[in-house]
């Protein structure tokens, strides 16, 4: 393990409420992890996957120690990553815990499939990557978890459903590149203003 711990002195505390309220600035994809095998499965919706490296594939995703996931990813060392599309948003708020349902019952009404790792993969989705973990390192409320990509599946689909300032935004490859072109600034003042 290569990581690296210091003992920061800090005389000014951020508050929870000040940093929730500056991350919401920052768009993320919506993604559902899974976890678990047979019936001892569950899942949350999360914005924190990001690519690790390329050779080999690997993410990581941020997972509070608190979720009903977390065991299970610990406990069987598979998770899979489900990116959404905008017409999945009701699977968001539901593994998000919105409609109350816990464990196995967040998974009704979605089809499933299962790749080598054997975790629910959302069948539909934008993408989803079978993942085994190859590393967590725990901080704080959450564990950062390094996950070796062991299979994928890629919908042909563009649109992708991203989360900014507590609200599900769709995002969409061709229609919104078409109106982003028609109100960019010109590279060069966008280079001048930084």
């Amino acid at each position: 393990m290569n990581s690296v711990v210091r003992s920061v002195l800090i005389d000014h505390e951020v508050s929870s409420d000040d940093f929730r309220n500056a991350m919401r600035r920052l768009t993320g994809g919506v993604s559902v992890i899974t976890a678990g095998l047979g019936w001892d499965i569950s899942g949350m919706t999360v914005t924190s996957v990001s690519s690790l490296s390329v050779d080999p594939p690997a993410l990581i995703v941020s997972i509070s120690r608190e979720a009903s996931s977390w065991p299970l990813v610990r406990r069987y060392g598979f998770f899979g990553v489900n990116i959404l599309t905008p017409d999945q948003i009701d699977i968001a708020e539901r593994f998000a815990g919105q409609e109350g349902l816990k464990g196995a019952d967040r998974f009704a009404g979605a089809g499933w499939t299962k790749r080598v790792s054997g975790v629910p993969l959302l069948a539909g989705a934008l993408a989803a990557i079978d993942c085994a973990v190859e590393d967590i390192i725990e901080r704080h409320s959450h564990a950062i978890v390094i996950g070796r990509v062991l299979d994928i599946a890629v919908s042909e689909r563009t649109a992708a459903l991203a989360y900014w300032q507590g609200q599900y935004v769709a995002i969409d490859r061709d229609e919104d590149a078409l109106k982003l072109a028609e109100v960019s600034v010109p590279a060069s003042r966008a280079m001048r203003k930084f």
